[in-house]
């Protein structure tokens, strides 16, 4: 997978110190660039999560700056995406309310797509909700553990979603599966502690 040519970052993301009552991780500093997959890798408990909360402005940024393209577009796939209980909706349904109903899903997505959602199995919803910000418009889209819950032909699944994704779209991927990120960036970033800094 190779990173398109453009040389205006959609998102900079300049020595940010973020957390909540206190810092969880930082300084971290890094551009995302159309057309690319780039990865966020560390050890459990060092922020990753965090960090894609304080791009959404989920979280606090204690120090450095967050710069977004003008009119930039984002959505995010939680880490753990919350399977609603009752809530009377199909796949396909699901999919048009998010923007993401284009017609043209994975054949793994498919069977999924006239199944309510208070009856798929985590793996399958995490699947479903992975396709849903990835087959929609937003410019950048911030993955949390998506193959979470997921078997072998899902994550592949996945994998050719992320190598097809459409360009000058640009993904910024949290990911524990090493091998997973290997194979699907562009390019990884090391994500350490608070105050251990972050290699590429």
């Amino acid at each position: 997978m190779s990173a398109d040519t453009a040389t205006t970052a959609l998102l900079a993301v300049k020595e940010v110190v973020a957390g909540y009552a206190g810092p969880v991780v930082g300084p971290v500093s890094f551009d995302v660039y159309p057309g690319e997959v780039l990865g966020l890798r560390g050890p459990n408990g060092c922020g990753k999560s965090t960090l894609l909360k304080a791009i959404t402005g989920e979280a606090k940024r204690f120090a450095g700056k967050i710069v977004r393209c003008n009119g930039l577009t984002v959505t995010h796939h939680q880490q753990r995406p919350e399977l609603p209980p009752e809530l009377p909706l199909l796949g396909r349904e699901l999919l048009r309310v998010m923007g993401a109903d284009r017609g043209d899903a994975p054949g793994i997505i498919k069977p999924l797509l006239y199944r309510p959602i208070n009856r798929m199995s985590g793996g399958q919803f995490q699947l479903l909700e992975a396709w849903a910000c990835l087959g929609g418009d937003a410019e950048l889209v911030l993955l949390d553990e998506p193959t979470n819950n997921l078997d072998g032909e899902a994550i592949e699944a996945l994998a050719h979603i992320l190598r097809t994704a459409r360009p000058p779209r640009a993904v910024l991927l949290v990911s524990h599966e090493r091998a997973f990120l290997e194979e699907n960036c562009t390019r990884i970033v090391e994500i350490g502690r608070p105050g251990e800094g972050q290699g590429s």
